[in-house]
């Protein structure tokens, strides 16, 4: 065979290789990506990424799934049910530090987080909070080290004896019939207790730790080998729902608004849109969804709080369960060019 051939064989080899990757790629039924939401503003940018990829290219890209708590979530996770799933910050770590092969890709939001006491509470500080009944979504939680960061900086004894470990949807009612002194959880739950006249807001997560982190985005690592495209396509547009999210917040029809009447659908949170627009509203950066790059620093700090806390034992680092690479640092996405039609 002459050496003309060969390079003509080589080169049609290549380019059969190339087309092979680009027909699976493109023939793959991505319908079957399974993405875990819960119904909470800190996973905002999982219904809206859906619903603006349904409405300009015809599909969602991938399935969103919605589920009622961490509990069950972390369970279809290990048992890969699910490919990727919004999940709090804390409880992906220990799941990497108990043998899990979970990633952290991106945030899902900044903020979003109240404390509430009952309106009618002699609670009105921090310190006042000392000796008083606090329920929290789990102890692996933000929720929890925020309370714990703030006690000591405030000089509050902390004992975890006295945190309950509540599913967030039960702790309206025990706020409401005293049950708790204050619950602490992601929005809108703690919203509702405000708009629905017994709730009073102690703190919001931006005034004791600005740009807290409570929940983010992981990916098994199964997935971000054998997947790779499709994670790159998730996270790409989160990041872009998070930056149209936070555009224009302070007009009458700002896409905060508008992506709150989307996630009010039946089949995302199924949820008043008034309680969205409030918690994305009152005030607008009560939580916000710019920023969400996953950084070293917060996520060692949030270790270090953790082992000071007794939740971790300090035995991985953030090399193990964080990867940066799909958004690395100098990569910037642009907010999606779309508007939702009146």
């Amino acid at each position: 065979m002459s050496l003309k051939s060969v390079a003509l064989l080589g080169s049609l080899t290549i380019l059969g290789g190339i087309s092979a990757v680009y027909f699976h790629y493109n023939q793959e039924p991505r319908r079957n990506f399974q993405i875990g939401f819960l119904p909470v503003t800190c996973h905002l940018t999982c219904p809206v990424t859906h619903f603006i990829n349904e409405q300009m290219h015809g599909e969602g890209t991938y399935d969103p799934r919605r589920f009622n708590g961490f509990p069950e979530m972390k369970e279809a996770f290990i048992s890969k049910d699910l490919h990727a799933t919004f999940i709090i910050a804390p409880l992906a770590m220990k799941m990497r530090e108990q043998g899990v092969p979970i990633k952290i890709v991106h945030l899902g939001h900044r903020d979003g987080t109240a404390l509430m006491v009952h309106k009618d509470s002699p609670i009105r500080t921090i310190k006042d909070l000392q000796g008083k009944k606090i329920a929290i979504p789990s102890y692996y939680s933000n929720q929890h080290l925020i309370l714990y960061r703030t006690f000591q900086r405030e000089g509050v004894r902390y004992d975890k004896n006295l945190l309950i470990e509540t599913p967030p949807p039960e702790m309206p009612v025990n706020l409401a019939t005293k049950q708790v002194d204050a619950i602490i959880a992601g929005e809108p739950l703690m919203a509702k207790t405000e708009m629905d006249g017994y709730g009073r807001v102690l703190f919001l997560s931006k005034d004791v730790w600005p740009n807290f982190i409570s929940c983010v985005l992981a990916v098994r690592e199964d997935v971000i080998r054998e997947r790779r495209f499709e994670v790159q396509d998730l996270v790409d547009g989160i990041a872009r729902s998070g930056k149209w999210i936070d555009e224009d917040k302070d007009t009458t029809m700002s896409h905060r608004m508008q992506a709150a009447d989307i996630a009010a659908k039946k089949q995302y949170f199924n949820q008043k849109p008034e309680l969205i627009r409030y918690v994305l509203s009152k005030p607008p950066d009560r939580v916000k969804y710019t920023n969400l790059k996953v950084r070293r620093a917060d996520f060692e700090e949030i270790a270090a709080l953790g082992v000071a806390a007794g939740i971790f034992n300090g035995t991985v680092t953030f090399d193990d369960y964080a990867d940066t690479s799909f958004i690395p640092e100098g990569r910037e996405i642009d907010a999606w060019k779309w508007e939702l039609k009146q």
